[in-house]
């Protein structure tokens, strides 16, 4: 099957769920992103900011950008001009950084709040108990330039489905309660990032609104 074919195949499945696909482009050239574009396609996630950076600058500038993997905050001043949105904001730090490197590029950056929801230690971002109390402090108050448009989680890599369900319930759980809570206008539950090629399906059962797929669309990494 063709990339385009492959796209539009998960995308009829994806829009019985209200769900949108981020086509997860990393090691991939750019001429193979061109063949999704050429279909009509233009959400692609990268994982390392360089990478990301490299083929910003030698693709369509109408594609979105999502920068999907963990960001240190030195490589945010390279993003800020034109990433359509951030996922993995793990901690305070780097959401303070890009607020002010937002700032510096004149714009607002959309991002998602990770949240750790895997037993592996080796995955990042805040703690499950952590965001509510963190709603209730005025630590979102005054980024101006950044809007939080929901959470991101990534499940343990296991067979166990019942586990993998657990945790994005818990992720779900977790973005209704903070949906229900009074917030400042940059912080708004709109967004459910989690799913990818192994799991996605789970993610749509329990209520995903953006999935990050690679291997399924593009074949096996380089």
């Amino acid at each position: 099957m063709s990339i385009a074919a492959n796209i539009s195949r998960l995308e009829a499945q994806l829009d019985q769920h209200h769900c949108k696909l981020i086509a997860v482009s990393k090691t991939k050239p750019p001429e193979t992103i061109m063949e999704a574009y050429s279909g009509g396609f233009r959400r692609f996630g990268e994982n390392r900011a360089q990478e990301l950076v490299d083929k910003q600058q030698q693709l369509p500038t109408d594609i979105e950008w999502h920068m999907i993997g963990h960001l240190q905050r030195n490589k945010v001043k390279y993003l800020a001009p034109f990433v359509s949105m951030i996922h993995g904001v793990d901690n305070l730090k780097l959401l303070r950084e890009i607020n002010k490197q937002a700032e510096k590029a004149q714009r607002v950056i959309p991002c998602l709040l990770q949240v750790h929801i895997a037993q592996e230690e080796s995955k990042f971002g805040f703690k499950l108990e952590e965001l509510p109390e963190l709603l209730k402090s005025a630590v979102f108050e005054g980024l101006e330039h950044v809007q939080i448009l929901g959470l991101m989680g990534m499940a343990t890599f296991t067979n166990d489905r019942q586990q993998i369900q657990g945790e994005f319930r818990n992720l779900k759980n977790l973005f209704n309660k903070l949906d229900g809570m009074d917030s400042p206008p940059n912080f708004q539950m709109k967004e459910l990032s989690m799913g990818m090629s192994n799991d996605f399906e789970i993610a749509l059962e329990e209520g995903s609104t953006m999935v990050r797929i690679g291997s399924r669309i593009f074949g096996a990494r380089n």
